[in-house]
């Protein structure tokens, strides 16, 4: 039985670590989860394409929560699903703030259940929120970051409650998105949560905005609060606000997202460019996660 499934990485409006609550929108670019079961070899194993030391237990116990609760024999027609091996395929590079944790777990939830024939048995909600338990367990977030599973599963953006995995908001968005990331990684779950707990006014503030539909004036909020919270250089934010609609620090770092005209974004992707790191052009995503 194998099954395969995309999932699209995502940008910041709102990081949750101030407040619980958080805002996110998907991007066009992908991981690709490809997953084998058996049921004759027990043990969940996990790989992740040109990177053989990264961790997997994130996917492993992915691929295992869908089996428990759906590799029975009154599902698959056999003797039960005993095993299963995922291997990770990404455009979007890991620990730079653009959900690659996220996108990881819900290609590998939703390929999971497509190998089962199992896909109808759970609703997109759910299985973000499935991806979301796995990474808690594994402690991989801090928040949870449904925030960022939702986005990354449903497409568009979306504002939710972390604390309690509840969708707020959900709007579809056509925008161009500029990407920067640099050469180093930022783990989520290395944040520092109090700190960034003081800048919880202006996390409600950006929350008030999200909920109203301001999305782009609540990321450069978010970008600048964060910045300081987390100790990044705010000059990629400032620099492009005159120019863009909305621009922000993304999760935890340190890549960074803005969205707005496309020539302005040209134009700025030539300031970012002499930044060490990449820069990439690309669009936001309203499909959200889905099988090939």
């Amino acid at each position: 039985m194998e099954g395969q499934a995309v999932a699209p990485a995502a940008g910041t409006v709102l990081n949750a670590l101030a407040t619980g609550r958080g805002s996110a929108f998907a991007i066009d670019e992908y991981t690709t989860a490809t997953v084998t079961l058996s049921t004759d070899e027990a043990g969940f194993t996990g790989e992740v394409a040109e990177a053989e030391d990264a961790d997997t237990r994130l996917v492993e116990r992915c691929v295992e929560y869908v089996v428990d609760a759906h590799g029975g024999p009154e599902v698959v027609g056999q003797p039960p699903v005993v095993g299963g091996h995922v291997r990770t395929e990404s455009e979007v590079p890991m620990a730079s703030g653009l959900k690659s944790s996220s996108a990881a777990a819900n290609a590998t939830v939703m390929a999971t259940l497509d190998a089962l024939d199992a896909t109808e048995r759970m609703t997109r909600e759910d299985m973000a929120r499935l991806g979301v338990m796995a990474a808690r367990d594994v402690g991989v977030t801090v928040t949870g970051a449904f925030d960022d599973a939702s986005a990354s599963m449903l497409g568009g953006v979306t504002v939710t409650d972390n604390d309690s995995d509840d969708l707020l908001a959900r709007d579809e968005v056509d925008w161009d998105v500029l990407v920067w990331t640099p050469p180093e990684q930022s783990f989520s779950a290395d944040a520092d949560v109090e700190r960034c707990r003081q800048v919880a006014p202006m996390a409600r503030l950006v929350e008030d905005l999200a909920l109203d539909g301001d999305y782009q004036r609540a990321m450069t909020v978010n970008g600048l609060a964060f910045c300081a919270a987390l100790g990044f250089d705010s000059d990629p934010i400032v620099e492009t606000m005159p120019e863009v609609g909305g621009v922000s620090l993304s999760g935890t770092g340190p890549s960074f997202t803005a969205v707005g005209d496309r020539d302005a974004l040209e134009r700025v992707r030539e300031r970012w460019d002499d930044r060490p790191g990449e820069t990439l052009l690309t669009t936001t995503q309203t499909e959200g996660t889905h099988t090939p």
